[in-house]
């Protein structure tokens, strides 16, 4: 049996064209009725297919109208990415079903779909795709590929649907990356503002603390040893030199002091006649002991006692020498002594007595009323002309010396504060040399963002102006004439291709199906003996009855399936009157 089967197949492997025709004429009826069906199922889905309309506006990528050397955009992202962002953003679930409340799409599939699934077909009816081209890069003058443009597009089956909505679309887009470029334009601004202030406050805060750190070290600071060893230099020469001029003020002072005792300060004062002249000092000091003898023989009120204590109080004014205790206590001890004798002498009843007494309680009295006031001291002026520049220099000496000591006092203080500062300094540099690297690390960084706020804000004026990079319509959404799709000609082509293929491949199967023997080259190979004779096949009059009733029934339908698809051409595609008139224009006929 296999070997058998194995030379039906060797003999169907080496059929020849005839046998080709043969097969194709036994199995016509199956190859053209499921040619014809496939067709027609073709035709009606070309044709009957509802058409679907798209809507596509063009948008251009423009460059900002100032150079960018000018002015520098914040925005920095390349286009194609800020187009699939903004796609992103308007594309969302609250925009788009906006959209479909406002145009009422997808009427028919909102009674039954979800929302969801209603945004996820208004999302694959919409095309967004970019226009890139080459160009060559102003910063590498390399060749690259950069997007100038893309387009926006919907689909419909209405027309004026797909046109509305691919301008809503569009108006979305573009009013999108407005508002995007303004907002990241906007938020570089508020971002490097905010970094400007926080760096501000850093550095108040800094300069407080190196502020409190300088009081703190109180001229210790590093930056300022070479002025403390200068200060201390020049603070030890100048005490050497006050040293020495003490030394030498010392020395002009003892000499002074010295020739000052040899001179005398009063020098008598005589007059023509050779009398001595008594200056007002020495009057009051005679007046006082006349007062003082007078006292003890007249009253109070007597005229003389008046004139002479006038005169005392005139000379005590001009002289500024008030009474002296101790003169008078010498004065009194002089007139006891004189009592004394007195009374050894002339005994104690004789009126000389008397008046020595009188004088001796006077004194007493008046040492009395001295010593109760206040002792002022008495100076007297010189009167010596050498003494007294003698005496002038050696004060302008005491006086200079006592300033020198005092200089000198103040200039160990400083010496001393100079020296404790250089030794301070290196404890206190590594802190204060963190806080100086820190506020200048600061105040940089605060520059550069200073600098970069202003540019920000330069290219914010510049984007909400729109002088920057923009996208422009070039193309609005315009009416389709012409359906998107379906493509009624592929789809009729693919399936002419389709019912050719499908009706002879089914003939094909057919065949190869049937394993009747049907020539004698099949008998001999099956039975390995020719056949004596061949009678042909002799149709009877029913057979031929029946050839012509199929035939009658395949014209029928080849010439309704003709009419059908001019009926479908007339109505979906041209009308055929047109159609011929542009067959024959094409043909020269009219």
């Amino acid at each position: 049996m296999a070997q058998t089967q194995t030379s039906i197949r060797a003999s169907e492997q080496s059929k020849s064209f005839a046998e080709y025709v043969v097969a194709f004429r036994r199995r016509r009826t199956l190859i053209v009725f499921t040619s014809a069906g496939l067709l027609a199922v073709s035709l009606t889905l070309a044709f009957l297919w509802p058409p679907t309309f798209k809507s596509t506006a063009t948008i251009l990528i423009e460059e900002q109208e100032i150079p960018s050397d000018l002015v520098r955009s914040t925005i920095t992202s390349y286009a194609d990415q800020r187009i699939e962002t903004i796609k992103q953003q308007v594309m969302s679930r609250t925009t788009l079903w906006k959209v479909v409340d406002q145009f009422g799409l997808y009427h028919d599939q909102r009674k039954n779909s979800p929302a969801e699934e209603i945004v996820k077909q208004f999302i694959k009816d919409i095309e967004v795709e970019v226009i890139s081209a080459d160009v060559v890069d102003k910063r590498t003058q390399h060749a690259t590929k950069a997007t100038i443009a893309f387009t926006v597009a919907y689909q419909n089956r209405s027309p004026e649907l797909a046109q509305k909505v691919a301008n809503e679309l569009t108006s979305l887009f573009l009013g999108e990356n407005l508002k995007s470029r303004e907002r990241q334009a906007q938020e570089a601004t508020t971002f490097l503002q905010q970094e400007a202030e926080n760096l501000e406050r850093h550095i108040n805060d800094i300069d407080e603390k190196v502020a409190k750190f300088k009081r703190r070290a109180n001229g210790a600071l590093p930056e300022l040893t070479p002025l403390n060893q200068q200060l201390m230099n020049q603070a030890e020469r100048e005490l050497m030199d006050i040293d020495q001029q003490i030394r030498g003020l010392d020395e002009r002072r003892t000499y002074l002091e010295g020739e000052l005792a040899t001179i005398k300060p009063n020098t008598p004062i005589l007059s023509v006649t050779g009398e001595r002249i008594l200056d007002s000092i020495e009057r009051l000091r005679a007046l006082r002991a006349e007062y003082a003898a007078a006292a003890a023989n007249l009253s109070a009120d007597h005229p003389d006692i008046l004139k002479m204590k006038q005169e005392i109080d005139a000379l005590e004014k001009e002289t500024g020498q008030l009474p002296d205790a101790e003169e008078a206590s010498k004065r009194l001890i002089d007139a006891r002594v004189a009592l004394s004798a007195d009374l050894e002498r002339l005994g104690s009843a004789h009126p000389d007595i008397f008046q020595a007494q009188r004088k001796v309680t006077a004194l007493e009295q008046e040492v009395l009323r001295l010593n109760a006031r206040p002792n002022r001291a008495v100076n007297q002026r010189p009167e010596n002309p050498a003494y007294i520049n003698l005496q002038a220099q050696l004060n302008s000496a005491l006086s200079s010396l006592d300033a020198l000591r005092k200089t000198r006092i103040e200039v160990k203080r400083r010496l001393g504060e100079y020296a404790t500062r250089l030794e301070r300094s290196p404890g206190i540099e590594p802190e204060y040399l963190v806080l100086i690297r820190d506020r200048d690390t600061t105040a940089q960084k605060y520059q550069e963002i200073r600098s970069r706020l202003l540019e920000a804000k330069v290219a914010e004026g510049l984007e909400v102006q729109r002088k920057g990079e923009r996208f422009s319509l070039i193309d609005p959404p315009s009416l389709p004439e012409k359906p998107f799709k379906p493509n009624r000609m592929a789809i009729v082509l693919l399936g002419v291709i389709l019912a050719v293929g499908g009706g002879i491949g089914s003939g094909a199967v057919a065949e190869s199906l049937d394993h009747s023997i049907r020539s004698p080259e099949q008998l001999l190979t099956l039975t390995q003996h020719f056949p004596l004779a061949v009678i042909p096949f002799m149709p009877n009059e029913e057979d031929v009855s029946r050839v012509r009733i199929k035939r009658r029934l395949a014209q029928t339908a080849g010439v309704g399936v003709l009419g059908t698809a001019l009926a479908l051409l007339h109505v979906y595609v041209i009308p055929l009157d047109v159609l011929w008139f542009a067959a024959l224009r094409r043909v020269g006929m009219e």
